[in-house]
């Protein structure tokens, strides 16, 4: 397995184990049948949190029956797994069930790298889907009411019939190095003190993704990249309410003084260029927090340092 391979497939929110089988979703009585069947499953999600509970191997989603599936909330098909068993959705008002079992109500934020790749998948999914259909009820074109089509991945207006599909913010992060082959980290004054990340920002209209990498670059920091050394890694999705994260490499380019920062107060409070070795007395130190371990930042991190990163002492 190459470098690349085993970074993609370590990205928490970019595994998934279930075929969404497009192809069914306008397909009205296979849906039904599939509802109906005694294996079909079913995830509870509200307001980005479903019910998981952990065991001694890890962490599950909790998965129903259609049978005790929410009455009420909008349905959402996921997809099958290689056994034929289907998997649903359903968003609702708030979760079912007793909160005096071992189920317990929990984000992706929180279990995302905890559950395994068929139920980060599903959650993933399911949770980007909610997000979109709760802002989307209304049509773009002439203001009225949206309905749930193609088993949740459009929603058609209930005058004009325009069909309104789910949105996705294109946004890029990347890990800049310089010269001496320092990584470019920053920090928002809203984080948890010492927590240093990545840059990041969206894509803007008629914007190549490198250009896109250049730009938030020198918005927020300063620093000014070569675009010839702007490398694709990898994307994961980040839900959170609609973003694909699309992760890249660039390197400084070190005329007029590229490597010079200057942070914009606005986007980042403080930027530092990090050696390894400061990253790693850092953390050792406990006045350097990584990124967090879902997000695609920590690899990024990670691949330009070499391997996992030591566990900060706070």
């Amino acid at each position: 397995m190459t470098v690349q391979q085993q970074f993609v497939r370590t990205l928490p929110l970019a595994r998934a184990g279930v075929d969404r089988a497009a192809e069914r979703r306008f397909d009205e009585p296979w849906l039904a049948a599939a509802w109906s069947h005694p294996s079909t499953r079913v995830l509870a999600v509200s307001e980005g949190k479903a019910f998981v509970v952990d065991t001694e191997s890890g962490t599950d989603l909790v998965l129903l029956s259609t049978f005790d599936a929410p009455d009420e909330g909008e349905r959402f098909f996921l997809g099958c797994d290689d056994d034929g068993v289907a998997y649903f959705a359903v968003a609702c008002a708030q979760l079912p069930g007793r909160l005096d079992g071992p189920e317990r109500p929990a984000g992706l934020r929180e279990v995302g790298g905890l559950l395994g790749a068929r139920d980060a998948g599903l959650l993933v999914h399911a949770v980007a889907l909610e997000n979109w259909h709760s802002s989307h009820r209304f049509c773009s074109k002439c203001g009225h009411a949206t309905v749930v089509a193609a088993a949740g991945h459009v929603r058609r207006c209930t005058s004009c019939a325009r069909e309104h599909y789910p949105r996705t913010d294109g946004a890029v992060i990347m890990l800049v190095t310089d010269e001496q082959d320092r990584a470019l980290l920053g920090r928002q004054a809203l984080w948890p003190e010492g927590r240093y990340s990545t840059l990041a920002g969206f894509v803007e209209p008629g914007e190549s993704l490198e250009q896109a990498v250049a730009r938030e670059v020198a918005e927020e920091a300063g620093v000014r990249v070569d675009l010839d050394t702007v490398e694709y890694v990898a994307s994961q999705p980040w839900p959170f309410p609609a973003s694909l994260m699309l992760g890249f490499t660039a390197k400084v380019d070190p005329r007029d003084g590229g490597a010079d920062i200057r942070v914009d107060g606005e986007e980042l409070d403080e930027a530092r260029w990090f050696s390894r070795e400061d990253l790693a007395a850092g953390m050792a130190a406990g006045t350097t927090l990584p990124p967090s371990g879902i997000s695609i930042a920590r690899r990024l991190v990670e691949l330009w340092y070499g391997g996992p990163l030591p566990e900060p002492t706070r």
